[in-house]
Order: C-alpha cells, then structure tokens, then sequence
C-alpha cells in the first residue's frame, strides 16, 4: 500500500514507518510540509499517490492550546478536515489521531466510542471538531482516540518520555512528583503503530479507540516503569489541585477499545506497553516477567 503520512517524525509517526514494513510510505518533514497550507498537501497526495494518508500531525501542547486556541483550532480542526476532503475527492482513505482529551473525566470505568463527548481544554475541543468534520464525509475515513502516547523517539516538545523522565530523576536521586488521581491509559506507540495497521486491513471505516487498555494512575504507571527497569522507587504522590497545570485535564479518561475488539484487534496491557518500550530502549531489568506480545 502506498501511504503519505503526515507528522513522521513524532512518537508514533517514527513507530509507523518502522513497523509498517510493507508499506511505501513517503513521510515528508514538516519543513517540507507544512500541513497547514492546503495547495502543499494537495501537492503532496498528488506526488504520492497514496491508498491511504495518515495524518499524525497535532499542535497538542495543551496548556500552549488554552493559550492560543485559534492555533489550535487551525491545526485539529481545519487543516484536518481539509486534509480529508482532499483525499474524499480522490477516493483515497484518510486515518487521524484523536486524544481522550475529548471526555471531561466525570466517570469511572473506561470510555467507549459509544459515550458522549464532552471536553474541557481548548486542545481536546480542537481535537473533537477535527474528529465530527471529518466523521461527516461520506468517505473512508479512519478516526482513531488514543491516550499518553509515548514512544522511542521522543516529543520534540519536550524531549523526552514520561518514562524517561521518572527513571531519569529516580537514577539522579531525585524524587519525582507525580499526579495520584488523574486515571488514563498510557499508551506505548510500538503496540499502536500495528494496531493501526491491523484497523486499516478491515476496511472498515469509524470511530475507535485505540490504547494499552487498563485503567491506572499515573503515579502507578511511574512506579511500575521504575520497576521494571529495576530502579528504586524515588516518587512523591501529588494531587492534580497541586499540579497547577494552566488548562484543565480530565480526571479520568482511561479509553475501552470496545470498537478495536469487535474487529478482533486486540492491543496488550499497559504493564506490557512498559516492559516492551523499556526492552526496545535496552532498560528492562533482567528478571522482568517478558511482555504478552
């Protein structure tokens, strides 16, 4: 399948184009491509010739978003739906990332694609109009809410991993502070990229969610990765009231891939997204128990 993929060089950009293998994949830069000039990305589909194009690319600094939400609205929203009216008039399939940012957090057991929609942060209202302009067309289209990413190659706008991040301070003998009541479902990009691979070979077009399912608290998920990467644990449990991010963040937004398994796609558990990502990355204790994979 030729694909034109959109955002290549982030977290799980890199993941696609290293594990979809039998792809043809063209993955401009974004100095090549700026994603949010309409006439380059027609420029582009038409130099590719894509099946299908991915679009990878976000502005999904949140507290940046709360700051600037006409950007974000730009980015999430309107560049996304034009990149997909591109592709509905050339018959070619279209896949874009969502975020669990699009729930404002008020329940406790994991979200279905079936629950209402309700942000609370200029990013994830930017990401919810992006997702209902391009659901509207009537076209292959592939809209796709994962949660935490993190991956081998870290964000550019950060750096870094939370994992590394965790493991790094705890390593420095430093104590790291971390939210014990924000509940999510981190996601490791390596288990993503073929989830989405799988998703696209149905042909089967939707909503879905796509994570390493089980709910934890990001406190949890730091002492786990520090676990298994055999440091000892250097974690002080704050409250997201202590936390003071600018803009506001659900306190639950753990994702069920309820959709995902009704095509028999199935992504591994949290835990393992850990041990997998550490194994990759040449930090998993010895003794770790080996990931399901």
């Amino acid at each position: 399948m030729n694909v034109l993929l959109i955002g290549g060089s982030g977290q799980l950009g890199s993941e696609i184009r290293a594990r979809w293998s039998g792809d043809r994949i063209v993955a401009p830069t974004h100095a090549q491509l700026d994603f949010e000039d309409t006439l380059a990305v027609e420029h582009a589909i038409d130099a590719a010739q894509p099946q299908l194009v991915v679009n990878c690319a976000a502005f999904h600094n949140v507290d940046a978003c709360e700051a600037q939400p006409d950007r974000a609205f730009a980015v999430n929203a309107l560049a996304v739906d034009r990149a997909a009216a591109l592709c509905q008039v050339r018959g070619v399939a279209f896949l874009t990332i969502s975020t669990d940012y699009v729930f404002d957090g008020r329940t406790s057991r994991p979200y279905t694609e079936e629950d209402c929609a309700c942000p609370i942060s200029a990013y994830g209202t930017s990401k919810l109009a992006g997702e209902r302009l391009v659901l509207r067309r009537e076209m292959t289209a592939y809209v796709v809410r994962t949660c935490g990413v993190y991956g081998l190659h870290a964000s550019k706008t950060k750096g870094y991993t939370f994992v590394d991040r965790i493991i790094n301070q705890a390593r420095a003998g430093e104590t790291a502070r971390v939210v014990d009541d924000v509940i999510a479902s981190p996601t490791y990009a390596g288990d993503l990229a073929p989830a989405l691979r799988a998703l696209v070979a149905t042909g089967t077009p939707g909503l879905y969610h796509a994570c390493n399912p089980g709910p934890v608290s990001w406190y949890d998920f730091a002492r786990a990765a520090l676990e298994l990467a055999g440091v000892a644990e250097s974690i002080e449990p704050i409250s997201a009231a202590q936390w003071k991010a600018p803009a506001r963040r659900p306190a639950y937004s753990a994702l069920e891939n309820a959709r995902l398994q009704s095509q028999r796609i199935s992504m591994p558990p949290w835990r393992d997204g850990i041990a997998a990502y550490l194994r990759e990355r040449g930090m998993l204790r010895r003794n770790a128990d080996p990931p399901v994979r």
